[in-house]
């Protein structure tokens, strides 16, 4: 207010300014919204780039028919963890068929591709990818003694680069003879068809002698290196007046199961394996792992190492499924009969 004129006049003053504060916010606010067309291209973008395929290669000393059924366990196992062939997974496989000095090779060539992840079947091919490679994942599916062989230091902690399952084939070696013994009572000669070069076929040698002793029996070897040793073979058990044919695993033989299960009828040889195809190409007696269940767990490993998991720190697994056939064609022709004991075992038999 003037006092001297009496009239009220407004005073002039400067304008009102926002708190710094709030200009900064605005400023931000403004930006943002701005930007915010590109940022949410941006991610769309990310979210339409397709995952990073992961690569799995799968190691073989047997052939691909051999072993068909067991790898697309292998694959069902995958799918039940979200790994889908073609999709974020792609599967290069490698197959020896039968001939063991491939494997080296083969496991090189998996190295070189750069695989995450190198899946073996049994002892020789895990082998052959522990030789290649110290840095990329080994999964074993089948191994006989992982710690006999050298594939890992123990079963509880690995300690390399190889984990997977055992399938404990020394074990089961006893059990197969006291069931050739329980089909043949009076059995005192058994002729065993191994490969002294086959470091599961070795082993299996070895951990036979006890148990054959303490059953009576007197055992004779009969070494192959590969299928065209077989007439040879088994020129031997005649020459040994064998009773019996037990057959040790090795990478050589099932590529040729009807051949090898024709020859043991011909011989009069009742035979026992450990696969159970062998049953179904013609031989008496399987006794041996779920090889299919081995090859579904074995999923579970590459799950976890391609997520993340070392292999050192994942305890060896062992199998769990076994499975007994018997084929009665095959017992017929050798003119044996089946105690009723060992049919109500069985997982199958085969009339």
């Amino acid at each position: 207010m003037n006092r001297k004129s009496g009239h009220i006049r407004a005073e002039l003053r400067p304008p009102v300014r926002a708190p710094t504060a709030c200009r900064s916010t605005r400023r931000a606010f403004l930006l943002a919204a701005a930007a915010w067309p590109a940022l949410a291209w941006a991610g769309a973008v990310r979210a339409q780039a397709p995952a990073r395929v992961r690569r799995i290669g799968l190691l073989s000393p047997y052939s691909p028919s051999d072993t068909a059924l067991w790898h697309q366990a292998f694959q069902r196992g995958l799918r039940d963890l979200g790994w889908v062939e073609g999709k974020n997974i792609s599967i290069e496989y490698r197959h020896a068929e039968g001939r063991g000095d491939r494997l080296p090779d083969l496991a090189d060539d998996l190295v070189r591709l750069k695989v995450d992840v190198i899946v073996a079947s049994v002892t020789p091919d895990a082998l052959a990818a522990q030789e290649a490679t110290r840095a990329i994942p080994i999964v074993i599916v089948a191994a006989g003694d992982p710690v006999a062989s050298g594939l890992v230091v123990s079963l509880a902690r690995p300690g390399g680069n190889v984990t997977g399952l055992s399938q404990m084939g020394p074990e089961l070696a006893a059990k197969r003879l006291e069931l050739l013994k329980e089909m043949i009572p009076k059995l005192s000669h058994v002729a065993v068809l191994r490969n002294p070069q086959g470091v599961a076929s070795t082993l299996g040698w070895k951990e036979i002698q006890l148990p054959a002793r303490q059953l009576g029996m007197q055992l004779h070897s009969l070494e192959v290196r590969s299928a065209n040793d077989f007439d040879r073979a088994f020129e031997g058990a005649t020459r040994a007046r064998a009773g019996a044919l037990f057959i040790m695993p090795d990478a050589a033989i099932p590529t040729d199961l009807k051949r090898l299960a024709g020859l043991a009828t011909k011989s009069r040889l009742p035979s026992i394996f450990h696969i159970s195809e062998f049953a179904d190409a013609g031989g008496l007696v399987t006794y041996g792992v779920d090889r299919a269940d081995l090859y579904r767990r074995a999923a579970t490993f590459v799950d976890k190492i391609l997520k993340g998991a070392k292999p050192a720190d994942l305890p060896i697994d062992r199998a769990t499924k076994f499975e007994l056939a018997v084929n009665l064609k095959a017992a017929k022709a050798l003119g044996i009969t089946i105690p009723q004991s060992v049919l109500l075992r069985a997982d199958r038999v085969i009339e």
